[in-house]
């Protein structure tokens, strides 16, 4: 695959980002143009290694034919390559730019060289093709009068309702915010993911025959919870209160596919958490500033502003460096970043060995950033939060951490703290990037869904990778819903793999590929 001595030849050169301090001043994407000619030749890095790891259960979970579009563009094939990347990939404009690249941790020539930049030709790939007018709606020719209902558009609904429309049956999928795309719209700011570039695929979906339904919260009004996306939507405007009954009695099926939302606080017995104000779930932060973004240009004022304050972002992750990212651009006085793990090394550990993820340090676009504003990386590692301080107003004006020592276990955690390094740091708005526990599980028990507990009391809604089925005749459940807080590209595995399976439920067989499987295969159900 592409040059068969160009991973000897040449060196690994991601497409740069535009620089740290030209971007941090704007929410344009951070991406950087890329040179045909460079593409080119970091495809023809791409080896004939005999067996593709990039493409394996280690590398990429929806088996993207990584090799052959590499060797594609290498020979300037670039629609060719095109048609190779959307046979797995319904969506590699959201992959290319924010997934993190699995397939680059178990690339075969990452054991003694940099990795090809796969994530860069990805991108490249499908943005061409939209330049190019090749990517253009292609409606089924006919219809099989089959009626599905899809409760969530994030990444794993929207592929669930690109697989089935596309072999005529008829789907609706339904949204409680005011926009499309879920996680992709709201949860990934626009400087990593451009709401151009989310729109755009929606539109093409909706010109396919898909259609989608907004500001609709299927389940109930009284369940809401304070910081829960439901509530937050409900402020910018009335939502409309859908029975998960009247679906199950309208539609043929029915897939869950409302994500992991609940938020994990590891602060909640910490002083002063109950009651000081400015202390925030990350989700929270970043959905209104997007909202607000995309609605007045920031103007309106509806979001939590992080202009002149001193800001603690509490958990790491791509999280927690978009919160990082989003305060620089409010113009935060100070970022700090509390990571409570050890920081990680340069290279791989003994025991994190290829093709395993590899588990290095890493300089994301926000810590980038933040070094080139205030001169330092925004993260100090090892923290642990003991107390929320507050002013005489009631709000945050600091927080109380301690040094923890992961080589010494304590009596009731796998680390010690450190004697004598307790420290106060200034903090008038403190955001919570600590992941998700699961699904907010309310719409589940009103249809009778069994849970499962993947980690202690972690809930998510109980079907088969595989299947996709849960317990309740014509429900079915897929994304992080189902395995649990994740990647935008297992959405797709899940997306593609439910809508195979509730294909077969209502056909008695699916012609649909499995994730990874380029070519339709029936199954049986």
């Amino acid at each position: 695959m592409g040059k068969p001595t160009g991973f000897k030849e040449f060196d690994r050169e991601p497409v740069p980002y535009r620089r740290p301090a030209e971007r941090v001043s704007d929410y344009g994407e951070i991406f950087g143009e890329p040179d045909e000619e460079h593409l080119k030749v970091q495809g023809a890095r791409c080896m004939d290694c005999g067996v593709p790891f990039c493409q394996s259960d280690s590398g990429c979970p929806i088996d993207n034919l990584i090799p052959e579009w590499n060797d594609l563009v290498y020979r300037g094939r670039w629609r060719e390559a095109l048609d190779r990347l959307h046979k797995t990939n319904n969506f590699p404009e959201f992959t290319g730019r924010a997934c993190p690249a699995p397939c680059e941790g178990a690339c075969v020539l990452g054991i003694i060289e940099p990795a090809v930049t796969i994530k860069n030709i990805e991108n490249a790939i499908i943005d061409k093709g939209f330049d190019e007018g090749w990517v253009v709606p292609q409606p089924p020719e006919m219809r099989t009068g089959k009626k599905i209902a899809i409760v969530g558009s994030g990444p794993a609904g929207l592929t669930c309702a690109d697989q089935l429309n596309s072999i005529g049956h008829d789907v609706t999928v339904y949204e409680r915010a005011d926009r499309i795309g879920g996680l992709l719209m709201y949860g990934i700011p626009n400087m990593k993911l451009g709401k151009d570039v989310v729109e755009r695929r929606i539109n093409l979906l909706r010109e396919e025959g898909i259609t989608f339904v907004t500001r609709t919260h299927v389940g109930r009004r009284e369940d809401f919870a304070p910081g829960h996306m439901s509530q937050i939507m409900e402020e910018y405007g009335d939502l409309t209160f859908v029975d998960p009954a009247e679906l199950q009695a309208s539609f043929d099926a029915v897939v869950m596919a409302t994500g992991a939302t609940v938020p994990f606080d590891p602060t909640t017995s910490a002083p002063g958490r109950g009651e000081l104000g400015g202390i925030h779930f990350a989700m929270d932060f970043l959905t209104r500033n997007t909202k607000s973004l995309l609605d007045s240009n920031l103007e309106d004022g509806h979001f939590l502003s992080a202009e002149g304050k001193h800001v603690i972002v509490i958990g790491g992750g791509d999280t927690g460096a978009d919160c990082i990212g989003t305060s620089l651009r409010h113009g935060a006085a100070s970022v700090v970043n509390f990571e409570l793990l050890d920081k990680p090394p340069d290279e791989r550990a003994t025991d994190n060995p290829w093709p395993e993820w590899p588990r290095i340090f890493r300089v994301d676009y926000s810590h980038a950033e933040a070094e080139a504003k205030h001169g330092a990386d925004p993260r100090a590692y090892t923290l642990l939060t003991k107390e929320f301080i507050g002013d005489e107003d009631g709000n945050v004006s600091g927080v109380r951490t301690v040094e923890v020592d992961w080589s010494t276990p304590g009596e009731s955690a796998p680390f010690s703290e450190v004697e004598g390094s307790e420290q106060v740091w200034p903090a008038d708005l403190v955001l919570l990037a600590t992941g998700f526990v699961g699904p907010e599980l309310e719409v589940g028990e009103m249809l009778g869904i069994e849970t499962d507990n993947p980690r202690g009391n972690w809930q998510t809604f109980r079907a088969e990778h595989g299947d996709f089925a849960t317990n309740v005749e014509g429900v079915f459940a897929a994304g992080d819903c189902r395995r649990g807080q994740s990647l935008v590209v297992w959405a797709i595995n899940e997306g593609r793999g439910a809508a195979r399976s509730v294909d077969a439920y209502l056909m008695g067989e699916s012609s649909l590929p499995a994730p990874g499987i380029t070519t339709g295969i029936a199954v049986a159900r």
